[in-house]
């Protein structure tokens, strides 16, 4: 179509007929947390990215350097300035130079004196006696540069009729007594050169290595200003002005980071916590401290290139008031820190406190020191962790990122303290369950041991720990799907997931399912526990091991039998709270009734007061009587009531002594016999078979 044709009919206005723009998405909802973070860094980076921009080009204006120097080439009229500048400079410089020689030379014999009249380490008084040799040779150090300062100051005033020639040797004058000035206090301190009239305790070898160090700091500096103010001079651009002060403070920046890396070790080494003695330990406190000193030696050279870089950053991105922005982030930073260290030293001394656990608690509540001591590092770490967000957005707040903003109200930052909280009671809520379900397990296991319930006990023992797991499962379930929730994740699709995976398991499980149910129930019943003896399922024996799917029973005969709960019907229990020894006694029907029964007293009598089986039977013999009429003799029951496992052992020792005793009175034990009776009958035949008679006994 030709332009400036219409669009089409029917197509909407300002479209030109094409298809409406798709909406961009958004990835961040506004007024969020991410938002506002993503926003505040991208207007910081622009802002800074701006200023950086304009700092590399002041410091790289190549072309305007280029082009002052190129003019001042052309120029014959700056020529001439330039020259005469030159000559005039040197004459004064050197004539000054000249003066400062001669004067040094003179004090020489002077400054040899003040040498010798120094005291030796280790006298009385030394550093206050060194003291007026100190202030007497800073003198002498000073009559040099005033000798270069009169010299220096007349000359120029003589030879200096343009204003830009002497304002050229003026800027270069001063810069150099500026540098003289520095050395000469940097002398009185350190004196490298005599030892004995130095005022700072260093080494010889230190003192040197500041003394160049700061000779060529300062070299680099009063020569920067210098060629920079006299360039002005003779129409030095601003932007190469700018550009030589930056490029000579990098310098000097660079210096000191060199410096820095030289010294890492040595400061390092000074920094770090001295090394306990053997055999001795520090105290809490003592070993944050420790460690503190231990962290801050590593990587103090780290922070100091750190701030060193910053401050030359500041000051050459020109941000403004940004020096003063750094002192006082760096203070702000510092003392956050400090406050954070002892908040958290604080903590930790009244949590040792609370969670100390007296003797008598220890008895009345067992586990208990154990639980504290468990749960003390985790509650110190969490509080440690609060202690460090918090500084953190304090430090944040300083450095000017206004994370107090983040937690207005409707902000992503209080709907995450929001959700936080509700978490943090969830979780405690969750613990304290959890702990009072302990506390009262522990409390029961307690109970049964001081009433020697040692076999009762190891049902417990085997369900307790089941209950435990279960009720473990169900709050670090629940607990999940409440944090799931809060930090808004869907657990509709988990539960359903859940729920599909159960099902196949049970499924697939079922006779499994059914052993651990008749499990538990059996379990809770009481109907058994370990020691108990038992018949089950048409088995007997001493039950040794009791699970969740399983009993373990041991046979008489050492047959181990392993029966799963879902094939047991019917528990006999033969050693619940008590039992009786039955003990059946057959005598003749020609025994008097009467006496046996008295006999069988006696013998009671006498084996209840036997140390060895008193303390296994509970009272005196019970005569059931007359059991029945046997076809041998008259079945007498008696029985004692005993200890739940001592039935057995009480039945075989009465057995013993009744055959003893009823051997000793003559009464009669009948057993089935027959008695064989030969007669002899006269006139018969000797081959016929005499007649036999037969009496069953």
């Amino acid at each position: 179509a030709p332009a400036g044709a219409a669009p089409a009919a029917g197509a909407p206005a300002g479209t030109n007929g094409t298809a409406p723009a798709t909406p961009t998405e958004q990835l961040l909802a506004p007024n969020t947390l991410g938002a506002q973070l993503l926003q505040g860094a991208s207007q910081r980076l622009s802002a800074m990215s701006d200023q950086v921009v304009a700092a590399v080009q002041t410091i790289a204006d190549l072309p305007s350097m280029v082009a002052w120097l190129s003019s001042m080439a052309r120029d014959p009229v700056t020529q001439y300035r330039v020259a005469d500048a030159s000559w005039k400079l040197l004459l004064v410089l050197g004539l000054g130079l000249f003066a400062e020689w001669l004067t040094v030379r003179m004090l020489a014999r002077a400054r040899n004196k003040l040498d010798s009249r120094a005291p030796e380490e280790g006298e009385a008084f030394s550093w206050l006696r060194k003291v007026p040799l100190v202030v007497a040779r800073l003198g002498l150090d000073l009559l040099p540069i005033a000798a270069f300062a009169i010299v220096s100051y007349g000359l120029i005033g003589a030879v200096g009729p343009l204003p830009t020639t002497e304002l050229v040797m003026l800027t270069v004058n001063n810069a150099y007594m500026a540098s003289r000035a520095v050395m000469v206090a940097s002398r009185m301190a350190l004196s490298p050169a005599s030892p004995m009239l130095r005022l700072l305790p260093v080494a010889d070898e230190t003192a040197a290595y500041i003394t160049i160090w700061l000779r060529r700091i300062t070299f680099v500096l009063v020569a920067g200003f210098a060629i920079a103010e006299a360039g002005l001079q003779f129409g030095l651009p601003w932007n190469a002005y700018d550009s030589i002060l930056r490029v000579c403070f990098l310098l000097v920046t660079l210096f000191l980071i060199v410096v820095i890396l030289q010294n890492r070790v040595a400061v390092a080494d000074v920094l770090r916590a001295p090394e306990l003695a053997e055999g001795t330990a520090a105290e809490a406190p003592r070993r944050f401290f420790r460690g503190l000193r231990d962290r801050l030696a590593d990587v103090w050279h780290l922070l100091a290139i750190a701030w060193l870089i910053a401050a030359w950053g500041v000051w050459a991105l020109e941000v403004q008031g940004g020096f003063w922005r750094l002192s006082r982030v760096s203070l702000m930073t510092l003392v956050v820190i400090g406050i954070a260290k002892l908040a958290d030293i604080a903590m930790r001394r009244a949590l040792g406190r609370a969670f100390r656990i007296t003797p008598d608690l220890a008895h009345r509540y067992p586990g208990l020191e154990a639980r504290a001591n468990r749960y003390l590092p985790i509650v110190k770490g969490t509080l440690s962790f609060f202690i460090g967000a918090l500084s953190l957005l304090f430090l944040l707040e300083a450095w000017g990122l206004d994370s107090f903003a983040w937690f207005g109200q409707g902000q992503l930052g209080s709907r995450l303290v929001g959700s936080l909280a509700s978490i943090t009671f969830t979780m405690l809520a969750a613990l304290a369950a959890w702990e009072a379900a302990n506390a009262a397990i522990a409390r029961h296991l307690a109970r049964l041991s001081r009433d020697a319930k040692a076999a009762r006990s190891a049902r417990v023992r085997t369900l307790l720990p089941m209950l435990r797991t279960a009720l473990m499962i169900t709050i670090v379930v629940v607990v999940g799907f409440i944090i799931l929730t809060e930090i808004g994740v869907n657990v509709a699709p988990l539960i359903a997931g859940a729920g599909v995976v159960g099902i196949a398991i049970g499924f697939g499980s079922q006779t499994l399912v059914r052993d651990v149910i008749t499990g538990i129930f059996l379990l809770f019943e009481d109907a058994m526990a370990v020691g108990d003896v038992v018949q089950v399922g048409g088995l007997s024996g001493v039950v040794e091991q009791l699970s969740i799917r399983s009993i373990k029973l041991r046979a008489q005969d050492g047959s181990l039998h392993i029966i799963p709960f879902s094939a047991v019907t019917t528990v006999t229990n033969m050693t619940r709270d008590f039992a009786f020894a039955v003990v059946d006694v057959n005598v003749a029907y020609g025994e008097d009734t009467d006496r046996v029964t008295e006999v069988l007293k006696q013998i009671a009598v006498e084996l209840r007061e036997d140390v060895k089986f008193r303390p296994a039977i509970r009272d005196d013999l019970d005569i059931l009587g007359v059991e029945r009429l046997a076809e041998s003799g008259v079945m007498m029951r008696v029985r004692l009531k005993t200890e739940p496992s001592q039935r057995w052992a009480v039945g075989r020792e009465m057995n013993r002594r009744i055959k003893k005793r009823f051997d000793e009175l003559g009464i009669e034990i009948p057993y089935p016999h027959q008695k064989l009776v030969l007669e002899k009958t006269e006139g018969r035949h000797p081959a016929e078979p005499a007649p036999v008679a037969v009496a069953n006994d």
